[in-house]
């Protein structure tokens, strides 16, 4: 494996989901199951590499808040390196309010992360070193555009590989400047258009590859379309391919695609072929899929390669 830590770089947050015992009816009352759990694309794909015996420094801000505190200590139980992480007087801890429906798919969403505009370009200067000694690079696209060009200038600088997370269709745009820049992009079909430039998303095998083989011929090395229960696409200089995804009993989707990035990045890092790397993120996306956590709390490699069947 390279030498260095893992730098992750991106949102953490108190996240709550609602879902309903049955088919949502709107503008009353539904019974169903309310979950708090702590989440942040950037801050689960740590929380992975950790469980996984990686190395992981997590940048991220919080508020001096009961949701600051928990969002801390459980990356730290985890094994995520939080001592760099900024604290903000005054701010609230990002939230990211979920609705789902029955079946656990989401039906809207409201999110909350203000307090990202503290994960600044002065506060990246000053964490230079952090940079220097990274073997990799992992971003989320909360990061304001003035930070992105702060982490992909240090990247250069030290010649680390940066991995980066869309996040959200809404957020996806802001990476389009750095497409040549990625050593791996992982957007979900719906946020392929802004990457892209597609006139509608990726919604099958055949658009999902012409989607990953156009982020690879922009720049990228290695891109990926997950596509939920379709499986994903992917491709890198030598080719490409499609991987279905495991016939799994959803107990919540939450995080899945984060396991997924983990569980890839884990493998790269440790040289394994892309295709294999495709395949241990399958594996950990599908068993997140069965946890109602956001990150899989037995998550380890032991576990990975035991469940490794595709």
């Amino acid at each position: 494996m390279d030498e260095g830590h893992v730098l992750v770089i991106g949102s953490a947050s108190r996240d709550v989901s609602g879902r309903p015992n049955r088919e949502i009816k709107l503008g009353v009352s539904n019974p169903g199951r309310v979950l708090r759990r702590v989440g942040g694309v950037a801050r689960n794909i740590a929380e992975n590499l950790a469980r996984l015996e990686i190395d992981t420094v997590l940048l991220t801000a919080v508020g001096r808040d009961s949701s600051g505190k928990r969002v801390i200590k459980t990356c730290e139980d985890s094994g995520i390196n939080c001592s760099h992480l900024r604290i903000i007087p005054g701010a609230r801890t990002s939230s990211y309010l979920m609705v789902l429906q029955a079946n656990g798919d989401l039906l809207t969403a409201i999110s909350d992360f203000e307090v990202m505009e503290h994960v600044n370009a002065d506060y990246l200067e000053s964490s230079r070193e952090l940079f220097e000694s990274a073997a990799m690079i992992v971003v989320d696209a909360t990061l304001s555009p003035s930070a992105l060009a702060k982490v992909f200038e240090l990247a250069a600088h030290y010649q680390v590989r940066v991995c980066a997370d869309p996040t959200l269709p809404s957020l996806a745009g802001r990476l389009c400047d750095y497409i040549d820049q990625l050593y791996m992009v992982c957007p979900n079909a719906a946020e392929t258009t802004a990457l892209c430039g597609l006139d509608s998303p990726a919604n099958d095998f055949e658009t999902a590859v012409d989607a990953a083989r156009h982020l690879v011929s922009l720049g990228t090395k290695i891109a990926v379309v997950t596509m939920a229960e379709k499986g994903l696409a992917y491709a890198d200089g030598n080719g490409g391919g499609f991987i279905p995804a495991i016939n799994t009993r959803v107990v919540d989707s939450s995080g899945a695609g984060d396991a997924f990035s983990g569980a890839v990045i884990f493998g790269l890092l440790n040289d394994v072929p892309v295709d294999e790397a495709m395949r241990l993120g399958v594996t950990a996306a599908s068993l997140t899929l069965q946890s109602s956590l956001t990150v899989l709390p037995n998550l380890s490699q032991e576990l990975l390669y035991e469940k490794l069947s595709i």
